[in-house]
């Protein structure tokens, strides 16, 4: 699949620019990297929070209950 690329214009640091472009960094390679990280993170974040009450609940009863295999474990 060919992802459509966007020119954009950014501010960067001159000397932290200066260093990557003297080690040959990729600078679009690794912005897009640190942003699919970055919305993997907060996507995350988002769903945890979403899904708090949720999860909660299921820990609660965990807790009361246990789990279905507590009597088959052999360790």
């Amino acid at each position: 699949m060919r992802m459509t690329k966007k020119a954009v214009n950014l501010s960067v640091d001159a000397d932290l620019l200066a260093r990557a472009k003297e080690m040959k960094v990729n600078l679009s390679a690794t912005l897009e990297e640190a942003l699919r990280e970055r919305a993997r993170d907060e996507e995350r974040r988002r769903w945890k929070e979403e899904n708090r009450e949720a999860i909660e609940a299921f820990n609660r009863r965990i807790e009361r209950d246990g789990v279905w295999s507590d009597g088959l474990r052999r360790f």
